[in-house]
């Protein structure tokens, strides 16, 4: 009896404390969800007051709702939120980089550029918003890696080079490849994870199509 006294009087237990929080997909909810981001301690404790901290560390993410907890590493998946927002944002900076590298003027290749992004999600989108977004690419020097690389994560094959054959498409509305629309192409493939050779096919296909048709 004192035995069982003592060990309820002093023991080993993890304690807990928020270190974060945010929002994840939660695959138990089935939807996006608040998480605390939570990291633990062993601790020697005495009447349940932790006093000496031992050597073991760790962390986990814990969905608010249903409580579910997860590894960190979780939060390296995309949440509904973001896979809806990264469609329109990916195919925003691949026209703006292709308008730009041919005649951002062009009629018909800016037609061509806001079917892209309207199919993309944003069924509004129009002339004075694009004229707006290649402002803002100039101002910003066109960094387009990391809406690209995030849109990448999302894709499976084969909707990579569906994608950049839209984007081809887009250079190809008034008149042949330049040079620097075929450097666009590949800068933009490169950033979606495509090869060189996986590149060429698309841009090569995709010029074939168009001159035959």
């Amino acid at each position: 009896m004192r035995e069982e006294l003592r060990l309820s009087l002093i023991g080993v237990r993890f304690c807990f404390k928020t270190t974060g929080h945010g929002t994840l997909h939660c695959h138990r909810c089935g939807g996006d969800r608040p998480y605390w981001r939570l990291t633990g301690r062993r601790w020697i404790h005495v009447l349940r007051v932790p006093l000496i901290p031992l050597d073991r560390v760790v962390e986990h993410v814990q969905c608010r709702m249903c409580r579910t907890r997860y590894r960190v590493g979780v939060l390296g998946l995309p949440t509904l939120a973001a896979m809806e927002a990264a469609l329109p944002a990916g195919s925003l900076a691949a026209v703006t980089t292709m308008l730009r590298a041919g005649d951002p003027q062009s009629g018909v290749a800016r037609r061509r550029a806001i079917g892209m992004v309207r199919e993309a999600g944003l069924p509004s989108y129009d002339d004075a918003e694009l004229t707006s977004d290649l402002a803002a690419a100039d101002d910003a020097a066109g960094d387009i890696a990391a809406p690209l690389r995030v849109l990448a994560r999302q894709l499976v094959d084969p909707a990579p080079q569906w994608f950049l054959a839209d984007l081809v498409r887009v250079g190809l509305a008034d008149g042949p490849l330049s040079d620097d629309e075929r450097g666009a192409a590949r800068l933009i493939a490169t950033h979606l994870g495509m090869t060189s050779a996986q590149a060429q096919g698309v841009i090569s296909l995709t010029e074939e199509a168009a001159s035959a048709g």
